[in-house]
């Protein structure tokens, strides 16, 4: 196997990688309290992300999402007698892509497996897998936590794998449908090493994973249509001691559902362990109404699945040129693209973190800020995306995609603020304005009225007035109490229905206060 690491770590099934070693160190928050003493998670995870191709891993049925039951399905997908896989080379390349964005060893040489099981929605028998040779060998990830610190997460392998197809039980009280237009369907697996110790950082992890795979176009990350999603292995033990014994918690669909299956599983079994008794290795399902897991099947191990390799597929045979026209062809990702927004644009590390965990986000975001040469205040335009921005998007449950504000429309937006047209206040009330219309910020302020008034001889008539109408107010100010200028720049602004230009107000009122 070339280039690839010679450690058989990497040769174990995917449902015992990432029990081998442990991650070094541990934030004394991820810690649980027992009855008895503290305890420490340690967990592993086994991704399944589908990838972005126009046909399924060894046939040329659609992959396209939804349909009619049963219309996405080739004979191969059926499993009819005498079908052949023919390998679908789009999804090796996704698959490398991947493997290159995650840092990790790309093997020249990789074999495909059948990994022996029986579902009815397995329609061959066996999934067509790879086991000792994976694609993608060890590889790395920097995972942010919500308080500013960061881990890493190491990769165990990337193997590429078809879909089972989909059971249907709340059709029929006593039938079971099957919907095969998954069946067949090219899987990427990322398997962890243990180096997660939290439900919070389980969630990080596998936003971060799909992150980069949605910067590589890899996968499109729709966890609520199946196409990213999670088997997350979670085990306890007494700090120092050895690994405990492990129960896999299957197919968990989003972000929410990993941190409580974790922190439910942990609970669950620091229970156990503390009543005297013993953890049965098994899979479980979590259930999302009850916010609970509970038993699915005993875990099995290698030799259940009886591998061998596929009979009818060769080798994956790679040549290191194809491998590195991949890699100069990789985007910038988000963590260089972090950097960059941070050392560039002088943004803090949180706000280039929230910036760029999206691309479109990012993309948006540069586009506000240098469109055709013009240089908006790249802090500003943070602020605005991360906050107004984001809060209508969030109110509406919109994608940056559907925003019915353009990034050119709120450039235009930031502009009049900039050149004194509205102030910050009216500014807020013009985009969601904007936002409800889809109108320029330009035709709101001149159909509305709303332009700043920045005449000083207007301004300062104001502020005389409203000063001489409040004389025990002006006497507290001048007496020492100079808080009270805020109190003064309200009805002044009250009386300018806000369009008073604040700056300046507040300037004439300190001079005629004699401040």
């Amino acid at each position: 196997m070339s280039d690839a690491t010679d450690a058989r770590e990497d040769d174990v099934p995917d449902h015992l990688a990432g029990h081998f070693t442990s991650r070094v160190g541990h934030n004394s928050d991820d810690l649980l309290q027992g009855e008895t003493g503290l305890w420490e998670l340690v967990i592993g995870m086994e991704v399944h992300a589908q990838v972005i191709s126009e046909s399924k891993l060894f046939s040329g049925a659609s992959t396209a999402f939804g349909g009619e039951s049963n219309s996405h399905v080739s004979l191969v997908d059926a499993a009819m007698p005498g079908m052949l896989p023919v390998l679908n080379s789009a999804a090796v390349r996704q698959t490398v892509r991947t493997g290159l964005g995650l840092k990790a060893e790309i093997n020249l040489r990789s074999v495909f497996d059948r990994k022996n099981y029986f579902y009815p929605d397995l329609p061959q028998g066996y999934q067509i897998s790879q086991f000792s040779d994976p694609i993608v060998g060890e590889g790395r990830v920097t995972v942010d936590r919500e308080d500013g610190d960061s881990f890493e997460v190491g990769i165990v392998r990337i193997h590429l794998e078809q879909d089972a197809g989909k059971s249907i039980h709340d059709r029929h009280p006593t039938q079971t449908y099957i919907d095969l237009n998954r069946s067949g369907v090219a899987l990427m697996e990322i398997v962890s090493k243990p180096d997660i110790r939290s439900g919070e950082e389980a969630a990080a992890y596998l936003a971060k994973l799909r992150s980069i795979m949605r910067y590589l176009g890899t996968c499109d990350g729709n966890m609520q249509e199946g196409s990213l999603r999670a088997d997350v292995n979670v085990s306890v033990r007494r700090l120092g001691e050895d690994l405990g014994t492990r129960c896999e918690i299957k197919n968990v669909n989003s972000l929410r559902f990993v941190r409580q299956a974790v922190d439910y599983e942990a609970r669950r079994q620091i229970e156990i362990l503390e009543e005297g008794g013993e953890i049965q290795q098994e899979t479980r399902l979590f259930d999302a109404d009850r916010g609970e897991t509970r038993s699915m099947r005993s875990k099995e191990e290698a030799h259940d699945y009886r591998y061998f390799p596929d009979p009818d597929l060769l080798p994956v045979e790679l040549d290191r040129t194809f491998v590195e026209e991949i890699r100069e062809c990789l985007p910038e990702l988000p963590d260089a693209k972090a950097a960059r927004f941070v050392e560039e644009f002088g943004l803090s590390a949180y706000d280039a973190g929230v910036l760029v965990a999206e691309r479109e986000t990012a993309e948006f975001y540069e586009v506000v800020i240098d469109p055709d040469g013009v240089k908006r205040d790249p802090k500003i335009v943070a602020n605005w995306i991360t906050g107004d921005f984001f809060r209508r998007l969030n109110a509406e449950d919109l994608e940056i995609a559907d925003s019915p504000v353009s990034a050119s429309q709120l450039g235009g937006l930031l502009d009049l603020i900039a050149d004194g047209t509205i102030s910050g206040k009216i500014a807020k009330e013009v985009f969601d304005e904007m936002f409800d219309s889809g109108k320029d910020a330009s035709d709101i302020v001149d159909e509305k009225g709303l332009k700043q008034i920045s005449d000083s001889g207007e301004i300062s008539a104001i502020v005389g007035q409203i000063i001489a109408d409040n004389p025990e107010q002006a006497a507290e100010y001048r007496g020492g109490n100079t808080k009270v200028v805020g109190w003064f720049t309200g009805q002044v602004m009250k009386a300018t229905q806000g369009k008073a230009n604040p700056q300046m107000v507040n300037e004439l009122l300190r001079e005629k206060l004699g401040g």
